[in-house]
């Protein structure tokens, strides 16, 4: 039971690629982007370009394309009833009628949506998998609180907020291993959590949860006292290392995105009807 091997958000994969040389702040508001068109796009023409979109931000990448589907593999369960809500208990009135099934009625219209539905989850993992599979913890941190160091103004902590978030984002794969180490352990000793009915397994994994917290807490502490060992005091008078510059390619990769998000939100009849 490998858990680091399915669940892939919060890793960075250090390569060599035009997506890795972007500025953070151009992938934070591409895929912000994104998020709101995966919701606007209502036709199969337009998710099957967003498709093509995400397919070549892979590939441009260098990211495998195994490996992000593999960071699909824990949101099945969520998917699958998903789908099988919006199939059988949302029915439509007036619909297409494609069979019943006892008091089920499932319709060409219900389908529909639950398709798209379960699309735009689906697009929205690997969205932001992508975004974390290209930028590094440090970049995120200083992008994020660049994007929203206007807001601090109005008493908003950006710098506190940003680290909170990479911090969250970069204990995901850390608490994994944590848990599999964990798993191990009690497995060795007898335990068994792949046989019994559900609230068996959910019972034999109390002694996975407590021990798992307890590492949680010291991991934190840890985690603070080398912080205060280094003199950390948050973002007053902080400098960087690395300096975040817009460049032409930032420009550029904004831009395409922009008209492509434009493509995929307008329906199909409509530009049909502008091309003509």
């Amino acid at each position: 039971m490998e858990l680091s091997r399915f669940v892939t958000i919060g890793q960075y994969i250090a390569t060599e690629s035009p997506v890795h040389r972007l500025d953070p702040r151009t992938k934070i508001g591409a895929v912000t982007l994104l998020m709101v068109v995966i919701f606007l796009v209502r036709d199969f023409t337009g998710y099957a370009l967003l498709t093509a979109f995400l397919f070549g931000i892979v590939v441009l990448s260098r990211i495998p394309v195994s490996h992000v589907l593999r960071g699909l593999r824990p949101i099945v369960f969520l998917l699958a009833v998903t789908l099988i809500l919006n199939v059988f208990f949302s029915g439509i009135e007036g619909g297409q009628v494609l069979f019943r099934l006892g008091p089920l009625v499932v319709t060409r219209e219900a389908v529909v949506r639950a398709v798209f539905i379960g699309y735009r989850l689906i697009a929205l993992v690997v969205a932001t998998s992508l975004l974390t599979f290209t930028t590094s913890p440090v970049e995120l941190t200083d992008g994020i609180e660049r994007l929203l160091r206007p807001f601090r103004r109005i008493g908003v902590p950006a710098h506190e907020l940003a680290m909170m978030m990479t911090i969250a984002l970069r204990f995901i794969p850390t608490l994994l291993e944590e848990t599999e180490k964990i798993i191990k352990a009690q497995m060795a000793r007898g335990a068994e959590f792949e046989r019994g009915n559900v609230f068996r397994r959910a019972r034999a994994l109390v002694p996975v949860l407590v021990p798992l917290f307890v590492s949680a807490f010291r991991r934190a502490e840890e985690l603070a006292l080398a912080m205060e060992a280094r003199c950390y005091r948050g973002g007053e008078k902080r400098t960087r290392m690395k300096q975040l510059r817009f460049a032409p390619r930032d420009a550029f990769a904004m831009g395409v995105t922009v008209a492509a998000s434009a493509i995929f939100a307008l329906p199909f009849e409509t530009w049909v009807a502008f091309l003509r």
